[in-house]
């Protein structure tokens, strides 16, 4: 009997290829529930999810049946060994519970490097140039009302800080050293494919990498250590006029401290993709005019959804073909080698 695979959210542009990765390999059924309940009823012996083995997973899905928390989890674990999430960021998988019961978690890492890079330096590009207002102000036929040069800045020969360099803050890093700007940023530890014109601040020199920013770009996964990093503290330390652009998780960034330093001028401009409670956005960010805000497209484009698709389908199928996918997260890199 063939292993059975779980398409858990949209599948919008690789349904050809997810044909062909497993016809005869496994059978590939889709989530039709419409909320938790159902979901969790037909996970049961016996039921239409029964006996599953790999889920592909959206977060589209959490519409209708919520993240996987602890409850989802445990509800899969009696049959489930992988869960292929689609996404570099896997905040809505509780990763512990799914430890617990030795699923294994992958996600795109990758994939959505290139849109997401692009989104960041589309925000930067705003924010010294103040562009959002400027295009505000002529749909509302008000021309150049209120625009002014003092206000904005040349990207060249300005400095981009990037907070976690991994594949979305190295192409960001690639792209703006083009202009050309200077390129420093901080990691845990030193990124190995860093190219030699990045400069590396390590932990007791992040004072001094704030106070040399013109641009943070804040590329840190949200974990519960990483729950309001750039908060009051970080924010204060970087220079008087300097930018923030978040395209990483809205809960990264402490959103009131951001808030107060840019009510008292201490931030020059925001740029952010990314909110602690979305789809809600703070009514009081709305009332800023040096504020570029996009609701979370830092991957929407067909091509790098459709990548998307196909390497969290790619980890399923190594997973079923050769016992395990390329993408694990780091937090289960301890639970993969023991297959």
């Amino acid at each position: 009997m063939a292993p059975r695979v779980l398409i858990c959210g949209d599948l919008v542009w690789a349904h050809g290829e997810c044909k062909a990765m497993f016809d005869g390999v496994a059978e590939v059924i889709v989530m039709d529930s419409p909320d938790r309940a159902d979901f969790l009823a037909n996970l049961q012996p016996g039921s239409k999810y029964a006996g599953v083995v790999a889920v592909y997973r959206h977060n589209v899905s959490a519409d209708r049946i919520g993240v996987f928390d602890r409850e989802i989890v445990g509800a899969l674990a009696s049959s489930v060994k992988w869960i292929a999430h689609n996404g570099a960021g896997y905040d809505q998988i509780d990763v512990a519970a799914c430890i617990e019961h030795g699923i294994i978690v992958s996600n795109t890492p990758g994939a959505v490097d290139d849109a997401t890079a692009t989104n960041a330096l589309y925000l930067m590009i705003s924010a010294l140039r103040d562009f959002s207002f400027g295009e505000r102000n002529l749909r509302a036929g008000k021309w150049k009302t209120g625009v002014s040069a003092a206000r904005t800045h040349d990207l060249t020969g300005r400095t981009l800080a990037v907070l976690g360099l991994g594949g979305i803050g190295l192409r960001l890093a690639e792209l703006a050293h083009a202009f050309p700007m200077r390129i420093i940023y901080h990691s845990r530890t030193p990124a190995p494919d860093a190219p030699t014109w990045a400069e590396y601040f390590p932990v007791e020199k992040l004072d001094e990498f704030l106070a040399q920013a013109d641009v943070l770009s804040v590329h840190v996964p949200l974990r519960p250590e990483t729950v309001g990093l750039v908060g009051e503290d970080m924010i204060r330390k970087l220079k008087k006029g300097a930018v923030i652009v978040n395209t990483a998780r809205g809960k990264v960034i402490d959103e009131e401290a951001m808030i107060r330093a840019l009510e008292d001028g201490h931030l020059g401009a925001i740029g952010l993709d990314v909110f602690p409670d979305e789809p809600e956005v703070n009514p009081r960010l709305l009332e800023f005019r040096n504020a570029t805000l996009l609701p979370h497209m830092g991957t929407e484009t067909q091509d790098s959804q459709k990548k998307m698709e196909i390497r969290a389908l790619s980890n399923v199928l190594d997973y079923l073909t050769k016992g395990k996918g390329k993408d694990v997260v780091p937090e289960h890199k301890d639970l993969v080698a023991k297959l």
